[in-house]
């Protein structure tokens, strides 16, 4: 088998021989239209419409008037006379008979290689296996590959090779660019759904100056001619409710946001995020937004790609469940070893009575503490309070069961699921519960286990503000790296009054991940993060 470097010095002697014969290997000469993309479309379309097909001649049947039409694109197999052209649009044949095309044209088509980009014109035919084809009767050369495709086209298997040659694996696997291609569906939906109800699209910056907006470690860079340190944003919030100051009243942005923490299947430090915030609303008019605007948007990428919205595990058509986190762990420890919830360490250490008193629950904590798993145990260490504790148990037990807790009445899907009332502790930027300031008007979405939003009533107190911003400072004194900075702009903007509010953030790779059934986020996302490859 011949090696990498000697097939590309072979495609690297037909580039010199492309040259000799007056052609470019790399040309900019030829150029589609739209007329012509039309054309190529209509092709793709009748190579999968069997009926349409019926109609077409064959190649004996031709006529010298025979309407000549277009296919350009990347070559990924030879069958005999016959070439297979990958499109965005899909697959086509050309019939290549030297005897049909010009001395040159026949001459350049010796040339060819694997994975080489070309146009071909000529009449639509039938072939005799039912097939579409075009009998090529003019043949160009538009792009030289010196390196070989994946070998024999049954694509690219290597997963950690395919995310980092992400060039390679869209051309080679067609079902991973339809997902992307429906990732763009999602977002222009996520848009439109948002500017009907009057919401107003707007940039706010990446580099800040301090750390805010969410709890997170941020990434760190410097400006030179400033000399100044700053943060790539962990979240656009701070900025977006600067402009419910200003008065505009429904705010939205869909862009990059950085956090440097783990990677995982659910986690790249660069992903994309979408937030919105609406003056005059309340979280639980946000739940009722959030059910439409998902429900929308899957309805728009199933009419677009109905193959990837097939069969699924959750149901978003079902009722979606609203659960406080007080209520998820009672719920959680009422199932515990019924159907698919298994018992665990909590089980025989916590009650519902424990969930209401500090001292119980801190006595349940330091008893289960020592059977729990290293990770479980460092994350409870850390709990210093009531509301951190629940937290902590939330995602601890609660969580990973989700799925299996709450589903349609069949019991054969999940259903969605809105977890309310959080902990103060854990909501530095979210609106106190008038009935009891210990807990706030917040909630988090799951979908078939999976987090993909985190929304709650604005805090519009300055001095409510300030003070848990003091609060995150002493945070990062005891060890929290993911503590925010005291925004001191952020607390004089809240001084000149901003309306009362409810805000909501949205994952969007985890959004299109879930509702294409892509099981990383690195499926979703065109170029994730990889260790530099000599590592």
């Amino acid at each position: 088998m011949a090696t990498e470097d000697e097939l590309r010095r072979t495609r690297r002697s037909k580039a010199e021989r492309l040259r000799a014969l007056g052609v470019l290997p790399y040309p900019n000469a030829w150029h589609t239209t739209p007329e012509l993309e039309d054309k190529r479309r209509r092709v793709i379309e009748l190579a999968v419409d069997e009926s349409a097909r019926d109609e077409l001649p064959l190649e004996e049947d031709l006529t010298e008037d025979a309407p000549q039409v277009p296919l350009f694109g990347r070559v990924i197999a030879k069958r005999g006379p016959f070439l297979v052209i990958r499109t965005p649009h899909g697959d086509a044949q050309a019939l290549m008979r030297p005897e049909k095309l010009s001395e040159r044209d026949a001459a350049l088509l010796k040339l060819l290689d694997l994975a080489d980009h070309v146009m071909v014109e000529g009449p639509a035919i039938r072939t005799k296996t039912g097939a579409l084809a075009v009998s090529a009767r003019r043949y160009e050369h538009l792009g030289k590959a010196l390196l070989p495709p994946p070998a024999k086209w049954h694509g690219l298997k290597d997963v950690e090779k395919r995310y980092r040659e992400r060039y390679v694996d869209l051309f080679a696997n067609p079902a991973v660019a339809e997902v992307f291609r429906a990732r763009t569906v999602v977002v222009q939906s996520l848009r439109r759904f948002l500017d009907v109800l009057g919401f107003l699209e707007v940039e706010t910056p990446l580099l800040h100056a301090i750390r805010g907006g969410a709890m997170a470690k941020p990434f760190e860079t410097h400006h030179n001619t400033l000399d100044l340190e700053l943060v790539l944003r962990v979240a656009p919030e701070l900025y977006l409710k600067r402009l419910l100051v200003g008065g505009f009243d429904r705010v939205y942005e869909l862009g990059r946001t950085f956090r440097n923490e783990g990677i995982s299947t659910k986690h790249n430090p660069e992903f994309t995020i979408l937030e919105f915030y609406m003056a005059y609303a309340t979280y639980e008019e946000l739940m009722d937004l959030a059910v439409d605007m998902i429900r929308a948007v899957d309805a728009d990428l199933h009419a677009r790609f109905p193959e990837l919205t097939g069969e699924r595990a959750f149901n978003l058509r079902a009722e979606w469940k609203r659960v406080t986190l007080r209520d998820s762990i009672a719920e959680r420890l009422e199932h515990a070893g019924q159907g698919d919830i298994p018992k665990t360490p909590w089980t025989d250490k916590l009650s519902r009575k424990a969930i209401d008193d500090p001292d119980a629950l801190a006595n349940a904590c330091q008893a289960v503490l020592p059977k729990l798993e290293p990770a479980a145990q460092k994350q409870l260490e850390h709990c210093e309070t009531h509301g951190e504790r629940l937290f902590a148990i939330f995602e601890l037990l609660v969580e990973p069961d989700l799925t299996a807790l709450y589903r349609t009445p069949d019991g054969s899907e999940s259903v969605p699921v809105f977890i309310t009332e959080y902990p103060i502790e854990v909501s530095p930027l979210a609106r106190r519960n008038d009935d009891d300031p210990a807990f706030v008007d917040r909630f988090e979405l799951f979908i078939d286990g999976r987090e993909i939003s985190n929304a709650f009533s604005e805090l519009n107190d300055p001095d409510d503000q300030a003070a848990r911003f003091e609060g995150q400072l002493r945070n990062r004194e005891r060890g929290d790296d993911e503590a925010m900075d005291f925004d001191a702009d952020y607390i004089r903007a809240l001084s000149h009054g901003m309306p009362p509010a409810a805000g909501f953030g949205l994952g969007v790779d985890r959004l299109v991940m879930l509702l294409c059934d892509q099981p990383s986020i690195r499926d979703v996302l065109l170029f994730p993060l990889l260790r530099p490859e000599s590592e």
